[in-house]
C-alpha cells in the first residue's frame, strides 16, 4: 500500500478540520445559549435523576461531552454542585455524547450534508459579520456545522482504502475473533486516541470514518468506542488537578462510572453485538455490520447509544457508592483542601465566557464574606487585651490582605483569558462590573491592613483611647459591618436587579456618624482632652471605616450595573 509522510499529514489536517469545526459549533451554540445553560445549572436540585436529563441536555446541546464534564467539575469546585448532583449531571453527559455519533453517521454518511456545506456557510456569514450578538453567535453556529462536516468529508477521503489490499484487511478482520484480550487491546487503542485528539467526538468520528471505508471490522470498532469512553474522561482529570478536593472527586465519579461500565460491556461485548445486529437488520433496516462496512457506522452509534444509556440505568443505583469510594481514594488534606478557595478557579477550562461568569461570580461573594472576616479582625483587635492573642490577629490580618492581593490578580487574570472570547454585550458589562468590584474589595482589604498598623503603633507608644472614643469607633466598625454583610447578601442576587436606595441609606449612615466623629474630635483637640499622636492614630481609623464604606457603596453601584 502506497502511503506516503504527506497523506498521513493529510489525514491529520483533516481530523484538525473536523475538531476546529466541532470547536466553531460548540462555542458558538454555547455563547447563544450561555444565559439559559447558567440558569439550568444554577436550578439544580439534590435529584440525580434530574441531574442524568441535565447533563444529557446541555451535552447534546453543546455537542461537547468535555465541556460538560468540565463545566460540572469547575462547578463543584466553586461550591454549585454537590458530589452526588455532579455524578448525575456526568451521567447524562454521556448519554447526550451519543448524539454525535448518530448526526455524523446520518448526515455525514447517509444524507451527505457536505453538499449543502457551503450554501450554510453562506446563510451563517452575513449573520457572523452584520447581526446583534445572539445573532453573531447563532452564525457561528452554523459555520462551525458547515465546517465540521467538511472537515468529515475531508477525513473520509483521508483515510487510506484498504480495500484494494485484501492482506491488510485480512490481517484486520482476524481480529475479530480475538476474544477478550484482542477486545482489550482495541480498548485501549481507542483511550489513547482520545486522549491524543482530546475529543471523544472526534475519536468516535475517526473510528465511523474508519469503519465506513472497511479499515476496522465491527467488534474491533465496538471496543475503541469503548475505549473512547475512558479517554474522554481524562479531560475532567486534568481540569481538576488544579481544583480542590471536590473537584477532584467529582472526576473520579466520571473515571469510575466510565472504567466500571466498560469492564461489564467487555464481558457482554459478542452478547451485545449480536443483539444491536438483530437491531440493525431487523428494526432500522440496514445490512448486517458484519457483512457491510457501510452498515457499521449506523450499528456502532446504535452501540454506543446503547452501552451508554444500559451503564447509566444500572449505575445510577449506585451513585452513593461511587461518592464513598470517590471520597476514600481521594482523602482530604485538611481543613484548607475541603474549603472552596479562589486559587482553584483555574479549574474553569470552561468552553466560553458565557458559562464562566458564574463561577466567577461565586468566587466574588466569597471575595466579600474575605472582607467581612477582615474587617471583624481589625474590630477583635481594638477589643483583645491579651499581648499573644493580639500577636495572632495581626499575623491574620497581615495574611488575610497578601490573600486579598493574590485573589484580585488572579480573578483578573482569569477573567482577561474569559474576555478573549467572544461575548455577549451582557455579559461583557458583567465582566466589567466584577473588575470594579475585585478593586473595591481588596482595597477594603488594604484599609484593614492599615488600620491594624495603626493600632499595632498605638499599642507600641502605650497610648489610649477615651471610653467616648472607643464607643464612637464601635458605633461606626458596627455600621460598616452591616453595610459589607449587606453587601454580600446583594452579590448572592442576580446583577442589575439589586435596588440602591438601601444601600445608599446605610453609606448615608455611616457618613453621617463619620462626620459627628469627626466635628468632636476636633472640639476634643482644641480642648486637649487627648494628645496630638493619640488624634492622629483616631482620625486614621474614623476616617480608614468611612472609606471602607465608600469601597462598599462602589460595590452595590457595580452589582446593580452603575459603573
Amino acid at each position: 500500500m502506497d502511503y506516503s509522510l504527506f497523506d498521513f499529514l493529510v489525514l491529520l489536517g483533516s481530523l484538525g478540520f473536523f475538531i476546529y469545526g466541532m470547536k466553531i459549533m460548540s462555542e458558538g451554540i454555547q455563547k447563544a445559549a450561555g444565559t439559559r445553560l447558567r440558569q439550568i445549572l444554577g436550578a439544580m436540585t439534590k435529584n440525580r435523576f434530574f441531574g442524568v436529563l441535565t447533563g444529557f441536555f446541555i451535552t447534546s446541546v453543546v455537542q461537547s461531552s468535555s465541556a460538560t464534564t468540565v463545566m460540572t467539575v469547575s462547578f463543584v469546585n466553586a461550591g454549585l454542585l454537590s458530589l452526588v448532583e455532579s455524578a448525575g449531571v456526568m451521567m447524562g453527559a454521556n448519554i447526550g455524547t451519543t448524539i454525535t455519533a448518530w448526526i455524523v453517521s446520518y448526515f455525514g454518511f447517509k444524507f451527505k450534508i457536505v453538499a449543502v456545506a457551503l450554501p450554510i456557510i453562506a446563510f451563517g456569514l452575513p449573520m457572523l459579520l452584520l447581526g446583534k450578538q445572539k445573532v453573531k453567535s447563532w452564525g457561528e453556529f452554523l459555520i462551525g456545522f458547515a465546517l465540521l462536516f467538511m472537515g468529515l468529508d475531508a477525513l473520509k477521503h483521508a483515510v487510506p482504502d484498504l480495500k484494494d489490499n485484501p492482506e491488510v484487511l485480512g490481517f484486520l478482520t482476524s481480529f475479530a475473533d480475538g476474544g477478550i484480550l484482542t477486545s482489550l487491546l482495541f480498548v485501549m487503542v481507542g483511550t489513547v486516541i482520545t486522549i491524543v485528539v482530546q475529543s471523544s467526538s472526534a475519536a468516535m468520528a475517526l473510528t465511523l470514518v474508519m469503519c465506513h471505508n472497511g479499515w476496522i471490522p465491527f467488534p474491533v470498532a465496538a471496543a475503541m468506542v469503548l475505549g473512547e469512553n475512558i479517554g474522554t474522561t481524562i479531560t475532567a482529570e486534568l481540569a481538576s488537578l488544579v481544583g480542590n478536593v471536590h473537584a477532584k472527586r467529582s472526576a473520579r465519579i466520571h473515571s469510575m462510572f466510565n472504567i466500571i461500565g466498560v469492564t461489564w460491556m467487555l464481558l457482554l461485548l459478542p452478547f451485545a453485538l449480536d443483539g444491536i445486529t438483530w437491531f440493525s437488520t431487523s428494526v432500522m433496516g440496514n445490512s448486517s455490520p458484519f457483512e457491510s462496512s457501510e452498515s457499521i457506522p449506523f450499528a456502532l452509534s446504535y452501540f454506543h447509544t446503547f452501552f451508554n444509556l444500559t451503564n447509566v440505568l444500572l449505575l445510577i443505583w449506585f451513585v452513593p457508592f461511587l461518592v464513598k469510594m470517590a471520597i476514600k481514594t481521594v482523602p482530604s488534606k485538611g481543613e484548607d483542601d475541603e474549603d472552596s478557595h479562589l486559587e482553584y478557579i483555574g479549574a474553569g477550562l470552561m468552553g466560553t465566557a458565557e458559562l464562566s461568569i458564574l463561577e466567577v461570580k461565586k468566587e466574588l461573594i466569597k471575595f466579600s464574606e474575605i472582607a467581612e472576616k477582615h474587617l471583624l479582625m481589625v474590630h477583635e483587635l481594638m477589643l483583645e487585651k491579651d499581648t499573644k492573642k493580639k500577636r495572632k490577629l495581626y499575623t491574620r490580618i497581615k495574611k488575610y490582605e497578601d490573600i486579598t492581593d493574590r485573589i484580585e490578580a488572579e480573578i483578573t487574570s482569569y477573567l482577561t483569558k474569559v474576555s478573549t472570547n467572544q461575548m455577549s454585550d451582557k455579559s461583557s458589562g458583567i465582566v466589567r462590573a466584577i473588575l470594579s468590584m475585585i478593586n473595591d474589595l481588596e482595597s477594603i482589604g488594604d484599609v484593614c491592613y492599615q488600620m491594624s498598623v495603626s493600632l499595632e503603633r498605638k499599642e507600641e507608644k502605650k497610648i489610649w483611647f477615651t471610653a467616648e472614643q472607643r464607643e464612637d469607633l464601635f458605633e461606626l466598625f458596627k455600621l460598616v459591618e452591616h453595610s459589607l454583610t449587606k453587601t454580600t447578601e446583594n452579590l448572592n442576587q442576580e446583577f442589575d436587579k439589586v435596588e440602591l436606595d438601601k444601600a445608599y441609606n446605610r453609606e448615608r449612615d455611616i457618613n453621617e456618624k463619620r462626620d459627628k466623629i469627626k466635628k468632636k474630635h476636633f472640639k476634643n483637640i482644641e480642648k486637649a482632652e487627648y494628645g496630638f499622636e493619640n488624634g492622629m492614630i483616631y482620625n486614621d481609623l474614623f476616617s480608614s471605616l468611612e472609606k471602607i464604606g465608600d469601597h462598599t457603596i462602589n460595590v452595590n453601584e457595580a452589582i446593580a450595573g452603575k459603573i
